[in-house]
């Protein structure tokens, strides 16, 4: 069930969106009420309009996805660091999973004691992943009712779009899609070691934001891909997969040469008593 827990967080974080989104339908203004309406969304359409370009509500869409992805990016770098210390202790958790293979509780307990053990040792959360998601849910959900409930942004276009309406030629949902494989297989990519769930990630994700998009605002469209634009670059300059694999493939080839050159060690020793 453990290879699971990844997926119902993400479908039930994703049928959170279509909840809250179709919550409130009300137009936003100065004069609104409550915490969310009037100090988060509100403000959230304040800030792009801010950001919008000659009265160009899309730069002003994509200006402010950059200023949260730059302000998100320490938490997504801790994300990574936290990622590729779960994956190097794997080894070390399979083991234990060896030891305490019994299903019993009280064998189940120990397993559970050791492991937070192990996690501790090496300053590892395995929940950190989860953490950045977390926080994007509550920016993506304010974008889209500031889109949907702001009458400026609401009737804001941009190129061919109406940001207000899905995209009719379903371009920003493709691209979307497209951006969100690329950033979930690279980092699939950098894993020591694949499974199921992660596999089922990499296609269920882009699959979701596509059927998302061709329903919602193109403006969160837009949010979309320029988030996960700016996701794959991340990736590649500071968790490039191929210059990990590199790595460890480096590190691998060097424990088998020095495993190589004491087994030549110790030939001649073996040899000498033989005589």
């Amino acid at each position: 069930m453990k290879k699971y827990k990844r997926l119902l967080l993400m479908a039930g974080l994703i049928s959170l969106i279509f909840v809250l989104s179709a919550c409130g339908t009300a137009p936003i203004n100065e004069n609104s009420t409550g915490i969310w309406d009037r100090y988060i969304v509100y403000y959230f359409a304040e800030a792009i309009k801010f950001l919008s370009i000659s009265a160009n509500t899309g730069i002003g869409i994509i200006l402010f996805t950059l200023v949260i992805r730059i302000i998100l990016l320490p938490l997504m770098h801790f994300q990574t660091k936290s990622m590729r210390k779960t994956q190097e202790l794997q080894p070390k958790l399979k083991a234990l999973q060896k030891q305490y293979s019994s299903k019993d509780p009280e064998t189940q307990r120990l397993f559970r004691e050791e492991q937070q053990k192990l996690y501790a040792e090496n300053n590892v959360n395995p929940y950190a992943g989860c953490l950045p998601l977390l926080i994007q849910m509550p920016i993506m959900m304010a974008l889209y009712q500031s889109i949907s409930r702001v009458p400026e942004l609401k009737q804001g276009s941009f190129m061919w779009l109406n940001l207000g309406k899905p995209d009719p030629y379903l371009i920003l949902p493709i691209l979307a899609a497209v951006f969100t494989f690329a950033s979930t297989y690279l980092t699939s990519m950098s894993q020591l070691e694949s499974n199921a769930s992660l596999k089922i990630m990499n296609f269920a994700m882009p699959v979701m934001i596509f059927v998302m998009g061709m329903s919602l605002a193109s403006g969160l469209s837009l949010y979309w891909v320029v988030s996960n634009a700016f996701q794959v670059g991340q990736t590649l300059l500071i968790n490039n997969p191929f210059k990990i694999r590199k790595e460890r493939a480096e590190a691998e080839r060097q424990v088998k040469e020095r495993e190589k050159a004491l087994k030549k060690a110790m030939n001649p020793k073996k040899k000498n008593k033989k005589k």
